[in-house]
């Protein structure tokens, strides 16, 4: 039985860079996720770990992008070493 995933549409929009000038690209994403990204927003949210909103998603979307990965190439060599500190900061995060 083929494993479903909720999926999802990025759009991301250089709007100004740190020396001043304008941005102009663009990166459209699809991907997949185990776990329903709107409910971590509200679960990171409501938690209150972070003072603003908008840092509380950036968090829950660069954590989700970044372990969905890790999930995906589990034999990774690259993972070896973070592996077991992400598992306990998984588990940190979620008794909080």
């Amino acid at each position: 039985m083929e494993k479903r995933n909720n999926r999802y549409h990025l759009q991301l929009k250089e709007l100004s860079l740190k020396d001043g000038s304008a941005g102009d690209k663009n990166l459209d994403l699809d991907f997949e996720n185990h776990d329903d990204l709107f409910k971590i927003f509200e679960v990171i949210k409501a938690k209150n770990i972070f003072e603003d909103e908008n840092t509380a998603h950036e968090f829950a979307l660069g954590l989700k992008l970044f372990t969905e990965v890790m999930l995906k190439n589990k034999q990774h060599p690259l993972f070896e070493d973070l592996r077991p500190a992400i598992m306990e900061f998984m588990k940190k995060l979620k008794s909080q």
